[in-house]
């Protein structure tokens, strides 16, 4: 549902002065390892980081039925694929679910990427780095290298640090490394890297509420049997 509501979004986004990608994995990750991922790019730009489809193919029909084998074969629900457009160029944007995200580095869907997530001193880490693969077509020459290219991880809870995130933790739980499209289709390698705990922050605040429930509760009931015995005492003592 997440990822969803983030494409519908990406207009209003864009128009809020936030940063636009030119090719973006965007991850929403669970404290279990399962997430979901949204994939968008200039089709050249699939073709040079995927390998997928050809450079300049028109076929977008093709381009989806491609990506939607590619995901399928690297084991991801896949829940949409569609072409957008942003100032008249196509997207190619791939919606998909996973089990384990630390079993998406170097599937077929993720040739250009290497991640893991694991438990360490009672923490979580995420632990991974993107960079074009050395096997990946070469991209044609007239292909544009202008604009970003970003990987961007919403995370499930309290984020202690990271390394090198380009605006360091963004709304509480986000993080997201970049660099220059051209510096990517150059080989340029982003190191990804988080510390974060091992409790949901839904889960955190369920606790902390059920338990607030809970000290509320006693107290009421202290408080019943506290009126209760002083009312049998007056009762006691009046007779």
């Amino acid at each position: 549902m997440l990822p969803r509501l983030a494409a519908g979004l990406g207009l209003a986004i864009t128009l809020s002065g936030c940063p636009t990608y030119e090719y973006e994995h965007e991850f929403w990750l669970n404290v279990d390892g399962s997430g979901a991922v949204n994939v968008t790019g200039r089709p050249e730009l699939w073709n040079a980081f995927k390998g997928l489809g050809e450079a300049g193919d028109p076929d977008e029909a093709a381009a989806k039925e491609a990506a939607r084998e590619l995901f399928a074969r690297s084991g991801l629900t896949v829940e949409r694929v569609t072409i957008t457009r942003r100032g008249g160029r196509p997207y190619l944007f791939v919606s998909a679910e996973f089990d384990d995200v630390s079993r998406l580095s170097f599937t077929p869907a993720f040739p250009d990427l290497r991640v893991a997530l694991y438990e360490e001193g009672g923490r979580l880490r995420l632990e991974g780095s993107w960079h074009r693969p050395l096997d990946a077509p070469s991209p044609g020459p007239d292909t544009d290298r202008e604009g970003l290219m970003a990987v961007r991880f919403h995370l499930p809870s309290k984020v202690y640090s990271h390394r090198n995130a380009a605006e360091g933790v963004e709304r509480g739980t986000i993080l997201g490394w970049r660099q220059g499209v051209g510096q990517a289709l150059d080989g340029g390698l982003l190191d990804l890297g988080a510390e974060m705990d091992q409790r949901s922050i839904l889960f955190s605040t369920v606790a902390l509420f059920g338990g607030a429930v809970v000290l509320a509760v006693l107290l009421l009931a202290l408080a019943l049997w506290a009126v209760a015995r002083r009312g049998r005492r007056d009762l006691e003592r009046s007779a």
